[in-house]
């Protein structure tokens, strides 16, 4: 870190906790790392040496520690709830009680597992890593967790993906990640400028900030996977500025994508998939992952667990989230705080909708992926949920003017959502609530 500007500076031999200030780590414009150290005696298992990751305070504008207590209370909220085996792990987190400090007092301090060194600074030593194709393939696993969860992470960059002492990945620096709402997910308006997709280089932004999908972190996984693999970026441009330009006239048409002849040809469509020019024509992650397991020669990932219904109320949307399957120790160590319970299972795709048993509701069918029963689809909003809809509508009940099966709840689906209602005896408000769920799921010979 030497020469680098710190975000938050704290003396060497500072105390928070059970923990002693180190040797810095890395520094950002948010967030200042440092190695820490246990002081006394740890309980059996618990770890002897962290990073410890200060959120700046201090003499800061109301308004930006208004900024920094949101991007804090985003990774917390995350890594609160997420237990991953791709993602980085947070033991506790720790408020500064210290008015002699006044930089210091009141700052926010995240106590992460220690990685030993991070993707970017490999590409420093090596631009085109050996290990290049197998560290790729770890990142996409933690993708692929991360989206199955139901979030986005919102900045995924080399500088954010860190290696532990065994050469394992981990994802870090989520204060830029967002738990979806349906399709999408709401994030502030910052990004990191070669990583971020053409449609969000310059959005539109409310009062909640920008609208994030899933697909935002395949198309930089696409950029991540060109550089790791070429030690280029995958668009024209000397500075981050130009290849911006370069994106914008790649989404609207006026340029083609030119892959760098270096990029090995396993690996061709893989990055194609990633970038394509709209959101909608870019590979779901889950596709992604078996195609990077692939290209990479790595063996297949377990399959995560299904997901359950766990219930919460955002205000703005009446919408019920999946939470998640413990899984076994010794295979997918991944965790939410919800507990656990029975899971259905279900085809991957929508034209045969499959069979399920579930202890609450019976037997029934579903098709796609989803498995979340209490989840209301709004205009817009619903992803993988609207698709098994449309799949539902389509393939068991008969009614075929719902539209393209492509996770948009359009005018066509929300009429048949209605027709369907109507013919079920149910309130036709075309909203998807749990009880027009179940009845989707029904069918005469169950």
């Amino acid at each position: 870190m030497t020469g680098q500007p710190y975000a938050v500076r704290v003396p060497r031999g500072y105390r928070i906790g059970s923990w002693e200030v180190r040797e810095p780590l890395a520094s950002g414009a948010f967030a200042t790392v440092y190695a820490g150290g246990r002081i006394g005696d740890a309980r059996p298992g618990a770890p002897r040496r962290a990073a410890l990751k200060f959120l700046p305070t201090g003499t800061r504008t109301p308004r930006q520690l208004r900024h920094l207590g949101e991007l804090a209370e985003r990774e917390v909220e995350l890594l609160g709830r997420l237990r991953a085996p791709r993602l980085i792990r947070m033991y506790e987190t720790l408020t500064v009680d210290d008015p002699g400090h006044p930089e210091l007092d009141g700052a926010t301090v995240l106590v992460l597992e220690r990685a030993e060194t991070s993707l970017d600074a490999v590409l420093d030593r090596e631009p085109r890593p050996a290990a290049g194709p197998a560290l790729l393939a770890q990142v996409c696993e933690g993708l692929h967790q991360l989206h199955h969860a139901g979030w986005v992470h919102g900045d995924l960059k080399p500088a954010n993906v860190l290696l532990l002492s065994d050469g394992s990945v981990r994802l870090a620096d989520f204060n830029m990640a967002t738990e979806l709402e349906g399709t999408h997910g709401y994030a502030p308006a910052f990004a990191t400028p070669d990583y971020t997709p053409p449609e969000l280089l310059w959005p539109e932004i409310d009062e909640r900030g920008t609208r994030v999908r899933p697909s935002a972190d395949v198309w930089a996984f696409g950029v991540l996977a060109h550089t790791v693999l070429t030690g280029t970026f995958p668009l024209p441009g000397g500075t981050a500025q130009a290849r911006c330009a370069a994106a914008t006239r790649y989404a609207r048409g006026a340029e083609e994508l030119r892959l760098s002849p270096a990029l090995p040809d396993a690996w061709r469509p893989v990055v194609t998939g990633c970038l394509a020019r709209t959101h909608a024509g870019r590979v779901t992650t889950e596709a992604l992952l078996r195609q990077v397991e692939r290209a990479a020669g790595a063996a297949p990932s377990a399959r995560l667990p299904r997901l359950r219904p766990r219930r919460w109320v955002r205000p703005a949307l009446l919408a019920v989230s999946a939470a998640a399957l413990l899984g076994t120790a010794t295979t997918v160590a991944y965790t939410l705080r919800d507990p656990a319970g029975p899971v259905s299972a279900a085809p991957p795709t929508c034209e045969t909708p499959g069979v399920y048993e579930d202890e609450t509701h019976g037997r029934g069918y579903t098709a796609g992926w989803s498995g979340t029963w209490d989840f209301t689809v709004q205009r817009g909003d619903g992803g993988s949920q609207v698709r098994e809809l449309q799949c539902l509508l389509r393939h068991l009940h008969g009614i075929t003017e719902v539209g393209a099966v492509d996770g948009d709840f359009g005018p066509l689906t929300h009429g048949a959502v209605v027709a369907f209602q109507k013919g079920a005896g149910l309130a036709a408000d075309g909203v998807v609530g749990p009880r027009t769920w179940q009845a989707l799921r029904k069918s005469a010979d169950v």
